[in-house]
């Protein structure tokens, strides 16, 4: 089955060079021939968190926190972007990835991080990795720094600088890994609970 991955990138800065590097993981995941939904806290606009998307009654709680809730529920996976601030990361980020819970268990994350100079953004991995697990979407053991952002990638997320394209193929593989195991997993699991929407794929076999 196709997998599905949300791409997850908040930054309120003005000059956004990280956006760069968010389209170039979405123009790498396409050509693998994933479904992908980027999740920019730019275009959500998410408030700052006071009710979780859970705690709002049904059909009540903001469109765009609906919207992202929609997109988090149906992936399969998340990449997770983030630059590095005072070695941790954006309060965008974390605001957006804080409104949500259920929709990210049982589904793997990986992270890419990211910084203007030469160390990649790597001294905020250990709190992403940290809350990822928290939320219940543990993250692979590999991680994608990426180095001088802003001249690494054009402006539609092609790689300025070659390496990336070679770098990113190990990265992409270990990810899809465990999305198609912990993918084979929900399903089975689905199948035991005799959930009604997959039982035409557990009548399919295993």
């Amino acid at each position: 089955m196709t997998l599905r991955t949300a791409v997850v990138y908040g930054s309120a800065r003005r000059e956004r060079s990280g956006i760069k590097a968010a389209r170039f993981i979405v123009r790498q995941l396409k050509e693998r021939g994933h479904q992908v939904d980027l999740v920019d806290s730019e275009q959500y606009q998410l408030p700052f968190l006071d009710l979780m998307y859970k705690e709002y009654e049904p059909g009540t709680a903001p469109e765009a926190m609906a919207a992202v809730g929609d997109i988090f529920a149906r992936a399969d996976g998340y990449m997770v972007l983030s630059a590095e601030y005072n070695h941790s990361l954006p309060a965008a980020l974390k605001n957006l990835l804080d409104h949500y819970q259920s929709e990210y268990h049982y589904k793997p994350s990986a992270i890419v991080t990211y910084s203007a100079g030469p160390f990649g953004g790597v001294r905020g991995l250990i709190n992403l990795r940290a809350i990822l697990a928290e939320l219940g979407t543990p993250s692979i053991p590999s991680a994608f720094p990426i180095s001088a952002v802003g001249s690494s990638f054009d402006d539609e997320g092609n790689a300025l600088d070659e390496s990336y394209d070679r770098r990113v193929v190990k990265f992409l593989d270990e990810y899809e890994w465990y999305a198609n195991a912990l993918q084979r997993a929900r399903d089975h699991q689905a199948c035991e609970d005799h959930v009604p929407t997959q039982q035409a794929l557990c009548r399919g076999g295993d």
